[in-house]
Parts: C-alpha cells; structure tokens; sequence
C-alpha cells in the first residue's frame, strides 16, 4: 500500500512502513475488520449501498477482471517468495487474526466445510464465520458462548438454541447483547506465511508434523 500525503509504502499485513519518510516513526496501522464478498451477497444485506461508477475520470480500467486477473488464477506467484511452508498450497485464501501478538490462518476451504468455527486465540474467546455469499469470512468475539450454523446465512445459534443475528459490526443477540466484530484480513498463504513465519493454522496441529490435525472447536 502506498499513501500520496507522505510518499511512504507500507507492508499491508504488518501496516508498517516500509519505504518513505514514515520509516522508524514507530507509527502502525490500526487493523481493522475488512469483509471480501460478492456485490450479490453484500446489496442483499445493504441493499442502499452506493456504488462508485466505473468512469472515474482516470484512465485505469476498473472493470472486473481487468487487473491481476491471470495472477489469481494462476498457482504461482508473480516474484520469488524466499520463505515458504507447503502446509497449504501457496495461494489459498485464508483469514487471519492476530490477538495479543499471536497469529492465526484459518483455511477458507475449511471454513466453507465448517461454516462456523469456535475458537481461541490468545486470551480471547472468538467465533469465525463463512461468507457463504461471497469469499471470506468474518470474526466475532463469542464470550462463554457456544455457536453453531443457521438455517439461514444471516443468523447463528448458540448452544441454548437462541438465534443470534450477524450484522457488520456485531453479533446481535435475542435479548440485545452485542458481541462486537473483531479485526480479520484475506491473504494468499503464501503472502501471510512471508510476514508471519510462526502464524498457527486452524485445523493442523504443529507445523513439524503436517500429518496431525486437531478440531478446537468448542473450546
């Protein structure tokens, strides 16, 4: 990423910067929840949304598929990548947390299969949800809370059977508790793997032993 008030380019996943004049500032991004998801899914959830039209006035085309489009569907990476761990393919997409300094990669194949993941990280109890209308995921914080998929996309249940509604912001619940969203970031394995090198993956036990996996749902 790069910003025109200071010329600096900064490292996305650590929001750290990387060349310019912000260098050693001790300056970092706050993270923040980023949701990747199709326009269908999205305006069925916020159908008032606005939208910025394709004619910008700049001469880059932002049509869909215009950039990068035979980079995503290509297996390789467009520049060598030194530091690599084949516990997943190079380019799978998987969401990510970091709490407390401890990061986590959570498959976006296994939360496809999952829907709906109770986990902890660190000190905090937290529950991962699939897009299923688009392609990714969110995370909230889940307190002593069990949850487990909904008939519909939009709500989860917890462990007494009381539906909860997921909105942007928040898990919502039947008597007004709100659960607040925590902050989640889609990566290539690859690209999270260069910036965090001793990052946990959902679902495999130790990265020295690739054969052994475990389930902490419900934890």
């Amino acid at each position: 990423m790069y910003d025109r008030h200071t010329d600096t380019l900064w490292h996305q996943l650590w929001g750290t910067p990387a060349f310019g004049p912000l260098v050693g500032s001790g300056i970092q991004l706050e993270r923040l929840p980023v949701t990747l998801t199709t326009w269908k899914a999205w305006q069925s959830q916020h159908p008032n949304t606005r939208v910025m039209d394709f004619e910008t006035g700049f001469v880059r085309d932002y049509s869909v598929g215009a950039v990068y489009r035979e980079y995503f569907s290509s297996p390789n990476t467009m520049f060598p990548v030194w530091q690599r761990k084949d516990l997943l393919p190079t380019k799978s997409w998987v969401f990510t947390q970091l709490i407390e300094g401890h990061p986590k990669a959570y498959p976006l194949t296994v939360l496809e299969e999952k829907q709906v993941v109770n986990d902890r990280l660190a000190s905090q109890n937290l529950v991962v949800i699939y897009d299923t209308g688009g392609h990714g995921a969110r995370a909230y914080e889940r307190g002593k809370h069990i949850f487990s998929p909904a008939e519909i996309s939009t709500v989860i249940l917890d462990k007494t059977g009381h539906r909860w509604k997921i909105v942007e912001n928040a898990l919502i619940g039947p008597g007004g508790e709100r659960l607040a969203r925590l902050p989640g970031h889609m990566a290539y394995w690859f690209g999270w793997f260069s910036f965090y090198p001793r990052t946990e993956i959902y679902g495999i036990r130790s990265h020295q032993n690739k054969g052994n996996y475990e389930d902490r749902s419900g934890q």
